[in-house]
């Protein structure tokens, strides 16, 4: 996972895990979008620590962490807080980032 840009927030689409350090149900959501990027060997999701980022928080309304923010053009789309499982979050990518399931014909 990569740290979120200033630029990015305003102008990308994107999967943003938004966590605090110390809260240990957000360990175990990272280790389940980490588990996920190594398995298609590719970043995949940004993050965000929320406690560094309170005006961003406020603006968007989120109401925990972990909370994986889900923006598609110039909308939110979902704010996902029940992370579950990873077939759970595979739900979320098969909507919103279906190129990660197009084979590659090599």
């Amino acid at each position: 996972m990569q740290q979120i840009t200033e630029e990015q927030i305003d102008n990308e689409n994107y999967l943003l895990y938004i966590y605090t350090p110390f809260c240990g149900t957000c360990h175990l959501a990272r280790a389940m979008l980490t588990k996920i990027e190594s398995v298609h060997n590719e970043n995949i999701f940004y993050e965000m620590n929320a406690s560094l980022h309170p005006e961003f928080m406020q603006k968007h309304q989120i109401e925990s962490v972990p909370c994986l923010l889900i923006k598609n053009g110039n909308d939110i789309k979902e704010k996902v807080y029940a992370f579950k499982s990873i077939p759970n979050i595979y739900t979320y990518l098969m909507e919103y980032k279906p190129e990660l399931f197009v084979k590659n014909e090599g």
